[in-house]
């Protein structure tokens, strides 16, 4: 099954203006204030944690307050653009090895 869609550059562009929006509102300010990865429940100093949007922006997902968590850099650069069945796919291989 293919969940690729395709995104212009133009959407992409909206959207990570509107992520930079978000980050410096009060309510990511109190999320990452919690300093806790969404992934792997990690403690992470609040200013370590990355915005992650859980549907990538490449994958047609939007910077809205129910898509964007705080993740770990590690999470973050590991998740990139999978879309949440496809991590926890991932995520299931990594621990059987």
């Amino acid at each position: 099954m293919d969940f690729f869609i395709e995104v212009d550059d133009a959407t992409l562009r909206r959207e990570r203006e509107k992520a930079r929006t978000l980050r410096k509102q009060g309510w990511w300010q109190n999320r990452i204030a919690r300093g806790r990865c969404h992934y792997c429940g990690q403690q992470v100093p609040p200013k370590e944690l990355t915005l992650d949007h859980v549907v990538p922006l490449a994958r047609g997902g939007r910077s809205t307050k129910g898509n964007c968590v705080p993740a770990c850099k590690e999470c973050n650069n590991q998740k990139k653009n999978l879309l949440p069945l496809e991590w926890d796919a991932y995520l299931q291989r990594v621990q059987e090895q």
